[in-house]
């Protein structure tokens, strides 16, 4: 495995600065890590992607890990550039994980469920705050890994955006153990027209919510209320059409972020 800086690993300053002032040291497994302070492009077997870390990155605290996964023929670095999810994510204190597309096929999707025990062996990361996004095919592998029986543990939530589930696909699936959802689709999507809706009624049933939401909020993101097992489940529709990303990236941070069920408190930055 490689790590280094270079042309596609872009400038420096898109990554933000997170105040570790209030927050717990924990040690990692493999020590202090010090030599991933800096981030960038790594190959590890089969797995090629881009990592950023807050400027400040400190070895000593485990951060949440956000794996961004491409849309279809998209690079790392491609992706970061269309999701602009580094500075809202670096600044939260999570280190995120851009990773190349690779062709959309049950092994393919499990070789991609690795990326975060690939990071975890360089950087120091909570293992229990693991969570995925991504746009289409990204979309379609998040989802894909947090249900599959031999991924799902691995997965703490989920952001996806145009992912390539209908509620027939979703239905073939075995509810896992509940954990927050976001989920955003264009209305004008029409290769996948009205997917996001009715897939996010099917993990409000996971989640214990029932079918209740609340009022469509400015950015036409709409909460499952009363969710039984404390996991929220939200469903954000914009008018965009399959190829435009939402522009969610503060809000799918904020999400994610979100104390989990059973978790102890969150860190200062949460």
């Amino acid at each position: 495995m490689s790590a280094c800086s270079g042309d596609e690993a872009g400038p420096a300053d898109i990554a933000g600065r997170y105040d570790y002032r209030a927050a717990m040291p924990s040690s990692c497994p493999g020590g202090p890590l010090a030599d991933a302070v800096l981030a960038g492009k790594v190959k590890a077997g089969n797995l090629s992607y881009l990592v950023r870390t807050p400027v400040n990155y400190d070895a000593r605290f485990a951060h949440p890990l956000l794996v961004v996964y491409a849309a279809a023929g998209a690079s790392a670095s491609q992706t970061e550039h269309y999701t602009r999810l580094t500075a809202a994510a670096t600044s939260r204190g999570f280190v995120v994980a851009y990773v190349d597309h690779r062709p959309m096929n049950k092994k393919n999707v499990l070789e991609l469920g690795g990326v975060a025990q690939s990071v975890a062996k360089r950087w120091c990361i909570d293992r229990q705050r693991v969570f995925m996004t991504g746009h289409s095919d990204g979309g379609t592998v998040s989802t894909g890994l947090a249900l599959l029986e031999s991924t799902r543990a691995d997965v703490s939530g989920i952001a996806v955006s145009a992912a390539g589930f209908t509620r027939q696909d979703m239905e073939e699936m075995q509810c896992r153990s509940p954990i927050p959802v976001m989920i955003m689709h264009g209305a004008k999507d029409t290769l996948f027209p009205g997917w996001g809706r009715e897939t996010s009624r099917w993990w409000a049933q996971c989640n214990g919510c029932g079918d209740a939401t609340s009022a469509p909020d400015s950015s036409g993101c709409v909460s499952y209320t009363h969710c039984s097992s404390g996991a929220p489940v939200l469903y954000c529709e914009g008018p965009q059409s399959h190829r435009e990303w939402p522009g969610l990236q503060s809000r799918i941070v904020e999400f994610l972020l979100r104390p989990q069920p059973g978790a102890g408190p969150p860190d200062a930055g949460t």
